[in-house]
């Protein structure tokens, strides 16, 4: 992101909310700069970090509960909880419109927050969903868990230059998290035929739109591909260099349903050193 884009374009249309997050950006936040852009034009910071949010809590990116005025994530993707989602902030302040409690004095946001959340919009609690945030929070404290986030970044980090060297064109020229965003248009391929050719092959990606796209969002000139599932799976650098053989493969020859065939049963045998469950 250019920051002095973001700038210019807030001081122009003087928002009432910035919101910074995204799905797929492969860089870290700069939430500091984001803070003093809302803060000069006199706008809320809201950081989305559903998909960083694992590795922001080990410490590998920027952490938006430093600058944020309220940061909102879900519990799955790289923190490896639940389906499901947070609300947070990181100091409480007085509500930015003057609304006042019964006895006259400044509403806090976090009210604000928890007046909109539940009644009006959530229903019954799920209390066995809110058990398992719970245990994905413990283990977000773990060790184990710091090893499996620095995992994930090098298993990216691998995977993109693996791309790269195969002449592909990530999108910002590399990763510094869990994913990347492919343009597939020097591939003369589209984001949709690519996804259902790997879906064949029992390769998951999903097609993605990327920067001046020249095709619709049904169909797309992209892929988004991420390695927080294969590193809990067990899979080092190695492995997902090998990843990148049988996407290329596949990509080459996305109309071949011979060759696409022989890719899966390649997938499916490797994968059996790397069952889901070791211990059943």
């Amino acid at each position: 992101f250019r920051s002095d884009k973001v700038a210019e374009t807030a001081r122009e249309n003087k928002p009432k909310l910035i919101i910074a997050g995204a799905s797929a950006y492969s860089r870290d936040w700069d939430f500091k700069r984001f803070r003093e852009i809302a803060d000069e034009v006199g706008a809320i910071l809201m950081a989305d970090i559903a998909h960083p949010a694992g590795l922001i809590a080990t410490g590998h990116l920027n952490n938006a509960l430093d600058y944020a005025h309220v940061v909102t994530s879900t519990t799955h993707k790289t923190l490896r909880g639940p389906r499901g989602g947070i609300i947070m902030m990181g100091k409480n302040f007085d509500n930015p419109w003057g609304r006042l409690t019964k006895k006259g004095n400044p509403l806090k946001m976090s009210a604000v927050l928890n007046s909109a959340v539940f009644p009006g919009t959530q229903g019954g609690p799920l209390e066995h969903v809110i058990a398992a945030k719970a245990v994905a929070f413990a283990e977000a404290l773990t060790d184990e868990y710091k090893k499996y986030t620095d995992q994930i970044i090098k298993n990216a980090q691998a995977m993109a230059k693996a791309f790269i060297d195969k002449g592909y064109n990530i999108i910002s020229g590399g990763t510094d998290n869990h994913l990347m965003l492919i343009d597939l248009r020097s591939k003369n391929i589209t984001g949709k035929d690519a996804e259902n050719a790997l879906i064949k092959a029992d390769i998951t990606v999903n097609k993605n739109m990327v920067p001046f796209d020249d095709q619709s969002p049904f169909v797309t000139s992209g892929m988004r591909i991420g390695t927080p599932a294969i590193t809990t799976r067990g899979l080092k650098e190695k492995d997902c260099e090998q990843i990148v053989e049988w996407v290329d493969d596949v990509i080459v020859n996305y109309e071949n349903d011979s060759k696409i065939n022989m890719v899966k049963k390649e997938v499916n045998k490797f994968m059996e050193d790397f069952p889901l469950f070791p211990k059943v």
